[in-house]
């Protein structure tokens, strides 16, 4: 099945008003710190999120049926890679980390009551969301889980200490992955419950500070939490399909929106190769920025078409049928990002690694992506194992590709020729 690397006409004139306005209207947002408060952010995000609507560009990750723009993944790779620039272009276009995700699990998994009370709202921008499954003991190997929902009368008793609970504490509810079987095997014991924050027993502890994009990564204690018998999203048992539903596309988005953020610390490069003079020349003239602008140029590219090859393979298979292409574009973006945004801070010298420029922040993120998304070390795993599928193991003392076993096989086929030419 052939692919091409065409934007449809009619989709060119949207992203050249993305690039626009998140360049003229959004980008500037970054600068504020702590002067624009939770309040403040909304007030001035407001008609920019009215606009992104106007346009017809708001949470286009889901179907018209959920008031999105049901764009194919490749649509949405070309469009989040000018979201990613900066940190808070996503959620001005309804398309933000966590609620993303979650959006999309209750969309495929929740009842029509659930969907009224959390989705609905949740799509309008009204409210936020947060997603709660990693724990102190429980990181990169999720059937380590010991956060527990005990069944109790028509519902459940939710007890457990989770952290890195990205929003919760902006949250209005809380999706929230618990052993409910134990004695299950390890990819049937968890189940999924909706949480709204205000519940008893709900104990925010602490914003986990140093998480890139601010705050509201929490670690939480859920201390005799009485959950109603329709807190369960999807099925009992249902906790680690439904979890792979949403982190899949999930990494994939990211990965998109991490071209982005290389773009634009590639700009940042290019401009201070220019600018820049130091011992006789502009650094642009010399031999290791050179080498840098080009490394960097390679790296982005190559990063690009990986994820827009898996966002094409996600589209025609879904995001379980593109699960190594999404698994090896998120190891390679995440070195790429590194590297770029290094080499981009290095030119800059002392400034690239002050809060005067977005380098420092981006740098951090970009150390951070090895870890977020599962760690690369999985991935890895994942990888391998879908290239060893299929292959079987030489018999024989030689390896299949051994030339002195070859040619004896290759003088048997082409006798003839080689008898032919020694009679002559």
């Amino acid at each position: 099945m052939s692919w091409d690397f065409a934007t449809d006409p009619e989709f060119e004139p949207q992203l050249e008003w993305v690039r626009g306005f998140v360049r003229e209207e959004v980008e500037p947002l970054e600068t504020l710190g702590l002067e624009a408060t939770d309040d403040v952010f909304r007030a001035i995000t407001a008609p920019m999120k009215a606009a992104v609507k106007e346009r017809g560009l708001w949470a286009t990750h889901l179907g018209p049926e959920l008031g999105g723009q049901g764009f194919g993944q490749v649509k949405l790779a070309l469009l989040n890679e000018i979201l990613g620039r900066t940190r808070h272009a996503p959620e001005v276009f309804g398309c933000q980390a966590p609620d993303t995700g979650n959006a999309e699990i209750l969309a495929l998994y929740g009842t029509e009551a659930q969907k009224a009370a959390y989705l609905e709202p949740l799509l309008d921008g009204r409210i936020r969301s947060c997603f709660s499954m990693t724990e102190p003991n429980a990181g990169s190997d999720p059937t380590l889980l010991e956060t527990r929902a005990t069944p109790d009368g028509d519902g459940w008793v939710l007890d457990g200490h989770k952290w890195f609970s990205s929003n919760a504490g902006i949250a209005e509810f809380l999706i929230v992955m618990a052993v409910t079987d134990p004695g299950a095997e390890p990819h049937r014991r968890a189940s999924m419950f909706l949480v709204p924050r205000a519940t008893p027993g709900v104990n925010i502890l602490r914003e986990v500070a140093g998480m890139y994009g601010g705050p509201h990564h929490a670690e939480i204690r859920y201390d005799q939490v009485r959950l109603p018998g329709d807190a369960l999203l999807g099925g009992e048992g249902d906790g680690f399909t439904i979890a792979q539903k949403r982190l899949g596309p999930g990494r994939l988005h990211h990965c998109m929106r991490y071209i982005g953020q290389m773009s634009r610390a590639f700009d940042m490069l290019r401009e201070r190769a220019v600018s820049r003079f130091a011992h006789g020349s502009l650094h642009a003239d010399k031999q290791t920025v050179q080498n840098y602008l080009a490394d960097s140029w390679i790296q982005i590219h190559a990063a690009r078409l990986m994820v827009l090859h898996a966002a094409w393979v996600t589209d025609q298979r879904g995001s379980s049928g593109a699960r190594t292409e999404i698994a090896a574009a998120k190891v390679f973006v995440s070195g790429a990002l590194h590297d770029v945004i290094d080499r981009a801070l290095q030119i800059h010298g002392a400034l690239g690694y002050s809060t005067d420029m977005p380098l420092e922040g981006m740098y951090r993120l970009a150390r951070a992506l090895p870890i977020m998304d599962g760690p690369d070390e999985v991935h890895r795993v994942t990888i391998a194992r879908q290239a060893l599928k299929g292959v079987q193991p030489h018999e024989g003392p030689w390896p299949s590709e051994h030339v002195p076993t070859r040619r004896e096989a290759a003088r048997r086929k082409f006798a003839r020729f080689l008898d032919a030419a020694t009679v002559e």
